[in-house]
């Protein structure tokens, strides 16, 4: 349809310039005829007759403009609005293939060129697929209308008219390469000066803190600096853009002019040519002019397609196996478990077995490196093992739906994120329909509640960017109500305490004794204060269970969790 559009609209583009021939010549030829017949008295009905042919002519055109306008609106709303629908599905169907894709796609490509391959790459390729496939069809259409129009009009005039043309397309290719070049050095430099401030103001408290605003500000300015001069490089070329056009095109009415007016002279053409000629001129140079602007399109859209597709082309591997959606007991396995992290080739787990009844709190605790959150990854099937089986209620991970399994786990993370959302709905997030009684008790149950209330909107306080407005156990805590308000059947807490006093933690502890008494519980921590409510304790080092038992019969061995208990006592003592 958008092709039918640009046919009928070019149609009447065309048209016009032949009435405007017919009524140029026709008032040559009328006031030719007007002065002979002037002295007569019969001469004012050939006025009235000249002056109402023109009325009629005039009314053509602006007949022909509209309904040029009309075609033309429909063909913008055809081509143009496909463009934005297939942006819309693409932007959707790369936003649905990200959240697909397992975490370690995420460890191997930063934020940045995620949201770049989704904005200004999708939107590339909708360049192409409005504005470019719509000039390049008009280009074409235009070009076969005028051409063929000119040369049935006047073989020798058109030649000499289009001679420029070549000329024009070649130096507005240039031209527009030496603008996109400096247009996509511009684009870095905005970027890296972006990327600067952002991290300038997201850690101006450690900026502050080291007193380096002045040294910063000189970076900036270097930054700056650079872009200015880019800036200024562009706008050079782009200030020769209009002038060559207006010359070329200056030079291809003169010649019309020209070679035009020796042929009235000898009297191959009228006058009325010319003037047409001059209006397919006028045609042809915005056609020739988008020609190296198209291009230059298209060569962008390719290279932003390809790095699209390199991301579409990713595929999870986490995906279930027989898609079973069944309410979970707790009982938890690791069979022989030994994980390396794909993208670092690091081994976090080797051969690690153990079971958790249901209802059962266990604790792992081990150094920083232990592979103490891979374990938690796993459970979450964050990550599938390299080698061995994770499996819950005696069935393969694997084999459960992906969102029905992770949506009966709580799981607070060690490094928290929080919204910028109100702590309500932070502490529902991913609970779905949830009472505000459950959010209160939520609340209550990890010792944010009071806090909560001294906020003047309360549980309508807005926090700002990964929740910057709370401190850090602030944060840790409202991870833990967002945990337990959803009920899981499994709940996870991978070291969620790290940042709050004994005090706090005891108080919360106490609090997560009553709900952790019906589910099965992991608790993650490099603290064995943490540890207290756990039926059995699992030691972890450089990937490995070394020591398992309860409290008392690890303080009993002797080894790695009392040499670990005991430091740690003495430095709470301390």
């Amino acid at each position: 349809m958008g092709t039918v559009f640009v046919i009928v609209s070019n149609l009447f583009t065309i048209i016009p310039a032949q009435v405007t021939r017919i009524a140029i010549d026709y008032i040559i030829q009328s006031t030719e005829f007007y002065g002979i017949v002037k002295p007569f008295n019969s001469s004012h009905l050939l006025y009235d007759q000249i002056i109402h042919s023109l009325f009629i002519l005039g009314i053509i055109l602006i007949a022909l403009a509209l309904l040029r306008g009309i075609f033309m609106y429909f063909m913008r709303q055809t081509l143009i609005v496909m463009s934005r629908l297939i942006e819309y599905d693409l932007k959707n169907e790369l936003y649905h293939h990200y959240q697909s894709l397992p975490l370690s796609f995420y460890r191997r490509n930063n934020t940045g060129d995620l949201m770049a391959r989704i904005s200004e790459d999708v939107s590339r390729v909708r360049m192409y697929l409005g504005p470019a496939i719509m000039y390049s069809l008009n280009l074409s259409v235009t070009f076969i209308m005028v051409i063929s129009s000119m040369f049935s009009v006047s073989t020798r005039l058109s030649i000499f008219v289009l001679l420029p043309l070549p000329l024009l397309s070649i130096s507005i290719y240039y031209v527009n390469n030496l603008i996109n070049k400096r247009s996509e050095e511009i684009q870095k430099s905005l970027s890296s000066l972006s990327t600067f401030v952002q991290e300038a103001f997201s850690g101006i408290r450690v900026l502050k803190a080291f007193v380096r605003e002045d040294d910063f500000g000189r970076k900036f300015e270097i930054e700056s600096e650079r872009y200015r001069t880019k800036s200024l490089r562009l706008t050079f070329v782009d200030a020769l853009f209009n002038p060559l056009i207006l010359a070329l095109i200056g030079l291809s009415t003169i010649i019309t002019v020209y070679v035009g007016g020796i042929e009235v002279i000898k009297g191959n053409i009228t006058p009325g040519i010319i003037a047409e000629f001059i209006i397919y001129v006028n045609l042809l140079t915005w056609p020739v002019t988008s020609l190296g602007w198209v291009t230059s399109i298209i060569q962008r859209a390719a290279a932003s397609q390809k790095r699209i597709n390199e991301f579409l082309k990713h595929k999870t591997t986490i995906v279930s196996e027989k898609s079973i959606v069944a309410p979970l007991k707790g009982d938890i396995e690791f069979r022989n478990v030994s994980f390396v992290y794909p993208d670092s080739g690091i081994k976090a787990l080797s051969n690690i077995n153990f079971k958790i009844k249901a209802g059962e709190t266990i604790a792992v605790v081990g150094s920083t490196g232990s592979g103490k959150s891979t374990l938690a990854n796993l459970l979450t099937r964050m990550y599938d093992p390299t080698a061995g089986e994770v499996v819950v209620d005696a069935i393969n991970i694997k084999d459960f739906n992906v969102s029905s399994f992770r949506g009966q786990i709580g799981f607070v993370p060690q490094d928290v994120f929080l919204f910028s959302e109100t702590i309500r709905n932070n502490i529902a997030f991913g609970a779905g329909a949830v009472s505000e009684q459950d959010i209160i008790q939520a609340a209550k149950d990890s010792d944010l509640y009071n806090t909560i209330k001294n906020f003047p909107e309360g549980f309508d306080t807005k926090l700002g960017e990964r929740g910057i407005t709370l401190s850090g156990g602030q944060k840790q805590r409202l991870s833990i109500a967002r945990a337990i308000v959803r009920d899981p059947k499994i709940l996870i807490l991978d070291d969620c305490l790290s940042a709050v006093d004994t005090k706090t933690e005891n108080s919360i502890l106490n609090n997560l004794k009553e709900i952790m008494m019906d589910r099965t519980s992991v608790i993650i921590s490099h603290r064995a204060s943490s540890v207290k409510l756990a039926d059995r304790i699992i030691v972890l080092e450089d990937g490995r269970i070394i020591e398992q038992g309860t409290h008392e019969e690890l303080m009993d061995l002797k080894g790695s969790y009392k040499e670990l208990y005991e430091r740690q006592l003495l430095a709470e003592e301390a």
